[in-house]
């Protein structure tokens, strides 16, 4: 029964993995790397544990609170912010020396590797965690969570490249007296400094949305019907826009 359960739970994220491994067919990266990159997502799991426990005990968010905003700094401060921070470092260890990190395309990719090493994992606990109902739990994550953080990766990865691959725009000019100035695109640093912001904040914000309105949602039955819909508005918005920084990144890799 448990090789059942680990199946289930790690099949989604590799399901997502290939999917963005064959997005990348014509420049793929070394199968080595990518596990590399999973197995980071792994340790991206007890990485953000060591950030969330502080935060808790410091009594920044209460995991067990019972009101609106209560679950919001759960969504937030309990799951998105050390959770994404935990990922985002994670892939900057990756990709910091990586000789083949060298396409815009490659940012997605070594993210959503460590995206899904954090999901595989994640799924695990939990399906232990609720063994009688393992089946069900299953297929409501890999519906949900998983694409979920997915999603995130991909923003992450998205801005990680195009703060990576960024260049200052400099142009010569020659003044009135005839000699030449330097002059930097001063819009060109806005977008990168633009870009180093929503590495970070692009995912946390999209992360912690998801969560608070599941996590409002249970206890706030009233409302359930909906934040559902509030839920699932969310949900396609999120996907689509993902999968067209996927598509915005194809064509430009080697720009």
């Amino acid at each position: 029964m448990a090789l059942y359960i680990v199946i289930a739970a790690v099949m989604p994220a590799f399901v997502l993995l290939f999917y963005i491994y064959r997005k990348d067919g014509q420049q793929p990266e070394p199968v080595g790397q990518l596990l590399k990159g999973f197995f980071f997502g792994v340790l991206s799991v007890f990485a953000s544990l060591a950030i969330s426990k502080p935060l808790e005990a410091l009594g920044i968010y209460a995991s067990e609170s019972q009101t609106m905003l209560g679950q919001i700094g759960v969504a937030f401060f309990g799951a998105a912010i050390p959770e994404e921070t935990a990922k985002l470092f994670m892939l900057w260890l990756l990709l910091r020396r990586n000789p083949y990190f060298d396409e815009k395309m490659d940012g997605i990719v070594y993210a959503v590797c460590v995206g899904m090493g954090f999901a595989a994992t994640e799924n695990i606990m939990y399906l232990f965690q609720n063994y009688e109902d393992w089946v069900s739990v299953g297929i409501m994550r890999a519906l949900i969570s998983v694409p979920g953080h997915f999603a995130f990766a991909v923003l992450m990865g998205y801005y990680y490249s195009l703060v990576h691959f960024s260049t200052q725009q400099i142009s010569l000019k020659t003044d009135e007296n005839g000699e030449l100035i330097f002059r930097i695109d001063d819009t060109a640093v806005g977008r990168r400094d633009r870009s180093r912001l929503l590495v970070w904040a692009a995912p946390v914000l999209a992360h912690g949305i998801f969560d608070s309105i599941l996590m409002v949602s249970s206890i706030m039955p009233a409302l359930s019907a909906l934040l559902s819909i509030a839920f699932i508005f969310f949900c396609f918005r999120l996907h689509k826009f993902s999968f067209s920084r996927i598509k915005a990144h194809l064509p430009r890799q080697t720009s």
